[in-house]
């Protein structure tokens, strides 16, 4: 099992050991941040696509290449979550950041494993939906393997579930950075270096 990281938090005062901030792994920061561009492009794409095709019924080569690239997309941000998973899984996270309360812990791991379970299920929503729909077609390359038999009516109601849980996974990214933004600015802890290390203080 590979080791994480490990750096020796600022201490003021008194001959105590420091104690130890663990950071992530180099292969585990990658990931992170591979889906955090991923949901960077894939945010305004799905705004863009559906506000040409849905609101201003506009069907030409532009909304193709928006519907097959939120497409092509949401399958590899699939694909990377579960690696990151299935990597996490077997690996192992750092130990948390030791000046953390209780609180804190239970509020990390909620965001945490809700962000995990977000980023799996709305690509499989967006994925059966294409599939009852159906719209496979990926820039007229391929077609992504069908999950169920086509109904339109309901393919629907899948894409109104897939857009509710796009903004949840929304607010609870806000919630992360905002988490993040809190511990480096008002706690003055090292939280997120254990993500990006040159911000260890």
């Amino acid at each position: 099992m590979p080791k994480h990281e490990s750096t020796p938090v600022s201490a003021s005062g008194g001959p105590a050991a420091k104690p130890q901030v663990e950071v992530y792994s180099p292969t585990a920061r990658r990931f992170h941040w591979y889906v955090v561009a991923l949901i960077l492009l894939q945010f305004p794409i799905g705004w863009g696509m559906t506000y040409r095709g849905g609101e201003l019924n506009i069907w030409d080569s532009l909304t193709n290449t928006l519907y097959s690239s939120h497409k092509l997309i949401g399958m590899i941000i699939l694909l990377v979550v579960l690696m990151r998973l299935g990597y996490r899984l077997v690996h192992g996270a750092p130990k948390e950041e030791p000046t953390l309360e209780t609180w804190h812990r239970h509020a990390s791991a909620t965001n945490h494993w809700g962000l995990y379970a977000l980023l799996i299920v709305v690509p499989l929503l967006g994925w059966l939906g294409v599939s009852y729909y159906p719209a496979l077609d990926i820039f007229g390359l391929f077609k992504l393997p069908g999950l169920v038999a086509a109904n339109k009516e309901t393919a629907e109601s899948v894409f109104e579930y897939h857009g509710i849980a796009a903004f949840v996974l929304l607010a609870f990214a806000g919630v992360h950075i905002a988490a993040a933004l809190y511990h480096y600015f008002i706690r003055g802890d090292n939280v997120l270096a254990r993500m990006i290390p040159r911000l260890m203080r």
